[in-house]
């Protein structure tokens, strides 16, 4: 990553702005998030949002882990 805030925020704008062309052979909507997490380092809105997508996920994980767990034990076969 760039050590200049402003080539950081020209990256990140030139990622996201290249994601939105995700549908071109060399570009891709994988851009997108990377632009973003970019952008998060020097932006308060866009960290904001980063981490509350990142903690939001994390509880859906961890979520869906208990809730396997408990399946798994509770009779020994796989649910329909």
């Amino acid at each position: 990553m760039p050590g200049s805030r402003r080539s950081r925020i020209a990256l990140g704008l030139a990622l996201v702005g290249g994601g939105m062309l995700g549908f071109l052979p060399i570009l891709g909507f994988w851009m997108i998030p990377v632009g973003l997490a970019v952008l998060s380092v020097d932006s308060p809105l866009v960290r904001r949002w980063r981490r509350r997508t990142e903690v939001r996920s994390t509880r859906w994980w961890q979520a869906r882990r208990a809730s396997r767990r408990r399946d798994d034990g509770a009779g020994g076969q796989p649910p329909l």
